[in-house]
């Protein structure tokens, strides 16, 4: 699940301008202090390539004694990606990975058949206050893996290439950028960049993904023309190429990949081609027969109501 439950993005999305087909501002809600924003899905688009879901938590600062705490909770049919800003999370999962995740590395856990993973702040970072702010994105999988063993890998941020240039920097988060390629494994065609402008710095955003997105996080940007603050989610037109620009400095994610081709259902925690399935992994929850996180097998999230 995301670090936190948030509402669905409101539908104040204005009409396509130029380079810009959609425009949307996501929902946030706090929760113990927490600020989370969900962008997608949204009722106007529900996937920008494999990207199905995109939360932003944070920036947010846990006081001593204060701890995120997401007991285990199960996925199927997508991979959960964790990039962090700020702050640590101590990742457990049913295959038995144990794993403290820092800013800038990557936590790519594919579901598959079914996964049960917690996230949780660190035992020994909860005697002291400590900033939180990050993302998770859901990643769809081709259909042909949506029962694939379920797997967990961790890339360290000095492992993701980095690019720098007048004024603009940029890591690559998964899939190719300007030549610069992540190892981040990818089930489908996937584009996930980190980019930073310096004042009066601009990027040309190449159309070489069959669909992409912005999310802008800090400072603002100028798209054809027109400005954008941070926490708003821009779909690009497919097909062309487009100019970002930054007159104070700005950070911003560059997301996306090839259509997915077919659609996919989202419930709590569960992706599928199928609703059967997803009813399936209700079941298969509700009744024990997910595994348990080794080293986490006290607690979990219920199946909810509704």
């Amino acid at each position: 699940m995301s670090f936190f439950p948030g509402n669905d993005p409101n539908p104040r999305d204005i009409a396509a301008i130029d380079a810009i087909e959609l425009m949307a501002v996501p929902n946030s809600k706090d929760i113990g202090g927490f600020e989370v924003r969900r962008a997608l899905p949204s009722a106007r688009r529900r996937m920008v390539g494999p990207f199905i879901f995109f939360d932003r938590m944070g920036p947010a600062v846990l006081r001593d004694g204060v701890a995120m705490d997401v007991r285990p909770h199960p996925h199927i049919g997508l991979s959960t990606v964790t990039y962090l800003f700020d702050g640590q999370i101590r990742h457990r999962d049913s295959l038995g990975t144990e794993m403290v995740i820092v800013p800038g590395d990557v936590n790519l856990m594919t579901a598959g058949r079914g996964i049960v993973h917690s996230e949780r702040t660190p035992e020994e970072m909860r005697a002291s206050a400590m900033g939180m702010h990050g993302l998770q994105t859901w990643l769809a999988l081709p259909e042909r893996l949506e029962e694939t063993d379920p797997a967990f890998a961790h890339t360290t941020a000095a492992d993701l290439p980095e690019l720098e240039g007048e004024g603009a920097h940029a890591r690559v988060v998964m899939g190719s950028f300007y030549g610069a390629t992540s190892p981040v494994r990818q089930y489908h065609d996937t584009l996930y960049v980190d980019l930073r402008l310096e004042a009066g710095a601009a990027v040309t955003i190449p159309a070489d993904a069959e669909e992409r997105a912005l999310y802008t996080l800090e400072g603002e940007i100028t798209v054809s023309g027109d400005t954008f603050p941070p926490d708003r989610l821009l779909v690009l037109r497919p097909g062309d190429v487009i100019d970002v620009r930054s007159a104070g400095g700005a950070r911003f994610m560059l997301f996306g990949g090839a259509s997915m081709g077919s659609r996919r259902y989202i419930w709590w925690n569960f992706v599928s081609s199928s609703r059967e399935r997803i009813e399936q992994a209700k079941e298969e929850w509700k009744t024990g027969r997910f595994d348990i996180v080794p080293g986490d097998e006290e607690e979990f999230i219920p199946l909810p109501e509704a």
